[in-house]
């Protein structure tokens, strides 16, 4: 049987990936998941998004916008 909170994470991992994948193609940008802890989301942002202004707008618009569509419980904060 599944443990439904690996799954969760996997999904989440995933839906990160498609991020990153979209944000590295048109923007020159990164994300990556640094750690989840409970539904707190952890998450780095690298590339272009690193030093640009608008990385606050990222974070919350893209990245935190678009994970909590499908896990509206969770929390997404930039890693340290």
């Amino acid at each position: 049987m599944t443990d439904p909170t690996q799954a969760v994470e996997e999904q989440i991992i995933a839906l990160i990936a498609q991020l990153n994948a979209y944000i590295e193609q048109y923007h020159g940008g990164s994300v990556e998941l640094d750690r989840i802890d409970g539904n707190q989301i952890y998450v780095r942002l690298g590339g272009a998004c690193e030093d640009c202004p608008l990385s606050p707008a990222t974070l919350e618009g893209w990245v935190a916008g678009t994970l909590r569509q499908f896990f509206p419980e969770v929390e997404v904060l930039q890693a340290d």
